[in-house]
């Protein structure tokens, strides 16, 4: 006898495997399509990243890497050989905070912004417009929706595992 329960339970974690394996894939192809896309700028998408974090109003005043590497969800480690990089090709600019000098500030240099605005924006707008061409705006809307909703759960289980992992002492 089969039970409907464990049925659809089966079925859905047969979807989500299926699902999360896209999602690997989308992420392997957007790295390597997206950095195709601005490769003459001399961007990967990581830095394509980090210049569309720093270009936000809100980061005018540039941000702390720990703030940048929270805002990318990437740990400290991997976002300081990439800065280091991007500072290497006159992309950005690392200066001690004004308000603690323990922490770096990474900003945006008038050479960073030519990159992203002139050469990079019009680039990444047709690679979007080609990926997108046959979405709707309400399947971008769905997708989104769909997409902001798995990565709040996964923030969630992060927490707890942060959590858990300071509780019995051990750090991951």
């Amino acid at each position: 006898m089969v039970y409907p329960n464990k049925k659809a339970m089966e079925t859905k974690m047969d979807l989500a495997n299926r699902l999360f394996f896209r999602l690997y894939q989308c992420a392997n192809m957007l790295h390597k399509t997206g950095s195709r896309a601005v490769e003459a700028e001399g961007l990967t998408t990581q830095q394509w990243a980090v210049l569309g974090a720093l270009s936000r109003a809100t980061a005018e005043g540039g941000m702390s890497i720990g703030d940048l590497a929270k805002y990318l969800m990437v740990s400290r480690q991997n976002l300081s050989g990439l800065i280091s990089r991007m500072e290497r090709d006159g992309h950005v600019a690392v200066a001690p905070d004004d308000q603690d000098r323990r922490s770096r500030v990474v900003t945006m240099t008038p050479s960073g912004r030519h990159v992203w605005q002139q050469l990079a924006q019009p680039k990444i707008r047709a690679y979007y417009e080609e990926i997108l061409g046959d979405f709707s705006i309400n399947d971008v809307t769905h997708t989104l929706h769909y997409l902001l909703k798995m990565l709040e759960n996964m923030q969630r289980l992060d927490q707890a595992w942060v959590g858990s992992s300071e509780e019995d002492g051990t750090r991951s």
